[in-house]
């Protein structure tokens, strides 16, 4: 027996949407404690035999921490794996641009941690929008997570008797994040990649390089394959196997500037989305609080400053608007500013966590100030981050030690010396919560087709604590999908293997073909960056860090209008059969356009404010979050209708049965 979500008919006021019984739509949540569903899972999930797996073909796209270590882990098992990386290596993934560290519940501290307390504090930090049995089989792996990445190598910090060594990340009261100085996700992605590499030297794992999934192969309704793209040489080809599963990231790139890589983008997710793998809560996206502000029209993403300098470092705006003229005349510098003079308006607002809010709350804080007129650059669209008092505290050694790397990055693209100066910072577009919808055993609504880390919705609700990105990832891809993706596998190793000149391949090779040549047909005069920036600022004017009901549907009208001029006007040089990253560049623009009408949708949709979604409307007196749990306490998953059709809403119920729901509170 499993809890089934709950399906209510809605007819929202603003829209036609209606929601519907979906059986697909099945969370497959074990019944019993909480702390006993995983183990009762896996003792009750079919498994394949060391024999059988040699017969069955899995095919991973995304080399990134999800999809390296879920490769590594199935080749290792035993079967035969396909691993299709974007980049010329699985080390160029965007996870090795993550910095500040990775949780888990060792306790090593000594502060009170525990399985339970991360569980806990994620469920609160994603503002009670996420499900109960996920978050906690995610922090019951977690300390696994590092035996791993020790075991392989990751050179994390360690304290003076050599334990590890734990530093403190928003959201929570106790030091559960382990670190390799600011260097975290490039050492985690290295060992994951350096495991991968064994699998590929034993002949288990066949990797290639420099591919992008177009599309998803359906046989029968279920997922046996897809169509890719080479990179280099612009060859359209197939490639079958028994399972999928999707590792591609999020999408947050589809704002044009974030602090994703340019690769980045959710072009897989929408190809799965179309064939009927339903995409949940893609209103969720979160806004990092410490990102280099915008500095021009020409830049192409932003810069991430770890959260792990929220450690140490202070926010701080200047109290009187004297002094914020003349930080922005150049007339004073920061330094000048004296210690009664400066508003630490997170020390003030939340006593209890101070700098170490959650990144929604941080970033929501950082923008009252700035729209109240006391942002500290030219645009007035910066606060500071300053490292002064540690300094004092502790010596500019003890910082240089903690956050060397990082403060040599800021400095060179900035020219100011943070041990000198503070830092500047705004908040900008990071991570999405959303993604593709997937039960307990990371399957989606389509049979066969998995999906991992970023690219599903699964474990971080309305927002992500931070360093929990990573912790996600290698969950999924070392100690859930290996054990998941048997019970499916088991009813499929005396299938033989799929024939990739089936016509289901054939139609979306076609299907892939046609989409190319229409974008070369259009021969206007628009370049596809030009559409981009557009829809990056319909985004983030309308669907960014604030939203309100009027401006939803302007965005979705002008997302409408805007992919119709694209269609009209785009040109894209260059040809197909070679290398062509304009033409990559429209494709993904395509789907570009598809997620930002979804996003919207689903901001409309919730009429409440959760995390990463904030409604305007839906706020307390002292510009909070205000939830409405009756209505809206549940995920959205939605179901794809058509070109240019819009989507069709289903609903799973979140219910809490071992935490007390409650409005979050970082004061006290």
């Amino acid at each position: 027996m499993v809890n089934q979500p709950i399906f209510i008919k809605l007819v929202p006021k603003f829209h036609k949407h209606t929601i519907k019984m979906a059986e697909k739509l099945i969370s497959k949540i074990p019944e019993g404690p909480l702390a006993e569903k995983w183990t009762k899972h896996k003792s009750q999930i079919r498994v394949v035999s060391p024999g059988n797996k040699r017969k069955l073909e899995v095919i991973v796209v995304g080399t990134g921490l999800g999809g390296a270590s879920a490769a590594a882990s199935l080749g290792e098992l035993g079967y035969n794996v396909k691993v299709f990386c974007i980049s010329d290596s699985p080390r160029r993934a965007h996870s090795i641009a993550a910095q500040g560290g990775i949780n888990a519940a060792k306790n090593y501290q000594n502060d009170n941690d525990s399985v339970y307390r991360l569980f806990y504090d994620t469920i609160k930090g994603g503002d009670y929008r996420a499900r109960e049995a996920n978050v906690y089989r995610l922090a019951e792996v977690s300390n696994l997570i590092i035996d791993q990445c020790v075991a392989q190598g990751v050179p994390f910090a360690r304290e003076y008797g050599g334990l590890l060594a734990n530093r403190s990340f928003g959201g929570a009261q106790v030091s559960r994040t382990f670190y390799a100085r600011g260097q975290t996700g490039q050492q985690l992605l290295l060992g994951a990649y350096a495991a991968l590499n064994r699998q590929i030297a034993a002949g288990t794992v066949k990797s290639y390089p420099r591919y992008e999934m177009l599309d998803l192969v359906l046989i029968n309704g279920e997922a046996k394959g897809i169509i890719a793209r080479n990179l280099v040489t612009g060859k359209i080809e197939r490639f079958g196997a028994h399972a999928v599963v999707i590792a591609t990231g999020g999408y947050g790139n589809a704002y044009f500037l974030s602090t994703n890589a340019m690769n980045s983008n959710g072009s897989a997710a929408m190809q799965c989305y179309r064939k009927g793998a339903f995409f949940a809560n893609p209103c969720f996206a979160q806004i990092h609080p410490t990102c280099i502000p915008v500095h021009g029209d020409q830049q192409s993403k932003l810069t991430l400053m770890s959260e792990s300098l929220r450690n140490d470092g202070r926010i701080w705006v200047p109290k009187n608007m004297d002094d914020v003229m003349a930080l922005r005349n150049g007339s004073k510098k920061p330094s000048d500013i004296a210690e009664e003079d400066r508003d630490y308006y997170l020390e003030r607002r939340y006593p209890a966590f101070g700098n170490l809010v959650p990144r929604d709350v941080a970033s929501r804080a950082a923008k009252e100030r700035c729209d109240a007129g006391y942002g500290v650059n030219n645009t007035g669209l910066a606060v500071f981050l300053d490292f002064k008092t540690a300094i004092e505290r502790l010596g500019e050694d003890v910082i240089r030690a903690r956050y060397g790397n990082l403060f040599q990055m800021y400095e060179k693209i900035t020219d100011v010396n943070p041990y000198k100066e503070p830092m500047m910072i705004y908040p900008a577009i990071h991570y999405t919560m959303g993604g593709i919808w997937v039960d307990y055993n990371l399957q989606t609504t389509i049979p066969g087709l998995y999906a991992i880390g970023e690219a599903n919705f699964s474990d971080h609700g309305g927002n992500r604590l931070g360093a929990s990105a990573l912790m996600q990832g290698l969950a999924d891809g070392y100690f859930i999908l290996p054990y998941t993706i048997g019970d499916y596998l088991a009813g499929k190793f005396k299938e033989p293997k799929t024939d990739i000149n089936a016509p289901e391949f054939a139609e979306a090779e076609k299907a892939v073909v046609e989409k190319i040549e229409k974008l070369f047909a259009v021969k206007g005069k628009r370049s596809v960056d030009s559409y981009h920036k557009e829809l990056g600022l319909i985004m983030w004017n309308n669907v960014g860090m604030a939203r309100n009901e009027a401006g939803l549907k302007e965005a979705i009208e002008k997302i409408k209008a805007l992919k119709a001029d694209f269609w009209k006007n785009v040109y894209v040089a260059g040809e197909n059969d070679h290398f062509n990253q304009e033409l990559e560049k429209a494709l993904r623009l395509v789907d570009f356009f598809e997620i930002g009408e979804l996003m919207a949708y689903d901001a409309l949709n919730r009429n409440e404010s959760c995390g990463g979604h904030f409604r305007e409307e839906m706020q307390t007196e002292e510009g909070e979050t205000k939830r409405d749990d009756e209505n809206y306490m549940y995920v959205a998953a939605w179901e794809y209708k058509g070109e240019n059709v819009e989507p069709e809403l289903h609903k799973e119920n979140l219910v809490y049965e071992n935490i007390k729901i409650a409005t979050r509170n970082y004061k006290d």
